[in-house]
This record gives C-alpha cells, structure tokens and sequence, in this order.
C-alpha cells in the first residue's frame, strides 16, 4: 500500500509514517519512481509504535525493542531496557509532584492577605506546602 493510504488506515499523518521511516522504525519499499510501498502488516506496526510512544519511550528505545519484537522474543536486556524506562518516569513523576507541591505553596500564600503578592523563598514554599520539610 502506498503512504497516503497507509497514513488513512493508521490514523497517523505521511509526516509521521515518514519520520518513523527515518528513525528505522518502520520499513518502505521503494517503486522505480521512488514511490513508498508498505506491506500490509505496517499497519500493525504503526499500532505498536504509538502504544509504545504512549508508554513514554522514545524513538530511540522503541528502534532499540523492534528487533526483539520482530524476533517475538523477550531477551533480559529487553525487559532490563523497559525496566529502566519504567524507573525513569517514575523519577519524572516524582519531580512533577515535587513540582506540583511548590505551586500549591505558591498559589496558598498568593491567597493569603498579607501576602502583597511578594517572593517567597522556595525553602518558605516548601514549608508551606508540606510540613515535612520544616
């Protein structure tokens, strides 16, 4: 199947199937007009890689997992790859919590009459917001 139609079936625009193609996610055959030309599985493959971009990977790892899910085996390095993947958005969770805590502060003390709307330091917000840090 050509891009265009490729692109209807998937859900996914040309510019996406192309950058895929780029990042060696996702294989064209070329006609003698340089024309792409998928298999009809692309449109597999185009689910997979948005559940895997919708996990949170990046092009780089999802092209780093793709010969092991072409291969249909789960290797240790693959699942210690996925781990590691897990294990960083858990930090990035943790720091937009953190994050989201210190808006809190700042919005409770912006609420506050006496307040004027002047800096608090982040040591006072983080008071503020939590107990724990006092």
């Amino acid at each position: 199947m050509r891009i265009g139609e490729l692109a209807a079936r998937s859900g996914v625009s040309v510019r996406a199937l192309r950058y895929y193609e780029e990042q060696g996610l996702l294989e064209a055959n070329r006609s003698a007009s340089g024309q792409r030309h998928y298999p009809e599985s692309a449109a597999d493959r185009i689910r997979l890689i948005q559940m895997l971009y919708a996990a949170g990977l990046s092009s780089r790892t999802i092209a780093e997992l793709l010969p092991c899910v072409d291969a249909k085996v789960s290797t240790p390095e693959s699942r210690a790859r996925l781990a590691a993947e897990r294990n960083r958005i858990d930090a990035q969770i943790t720091e937009l919590t953190r994050t989201r805590d210190r808006l809190d502060a700042v919005i409770r003390v912006s609420e506050s009459a006496a307040s004027d709307c002047t800096w608090v330091a982040d040591r006072d917000m983080a008071a503020e917001a939590s107990p724990q840090f006092q």
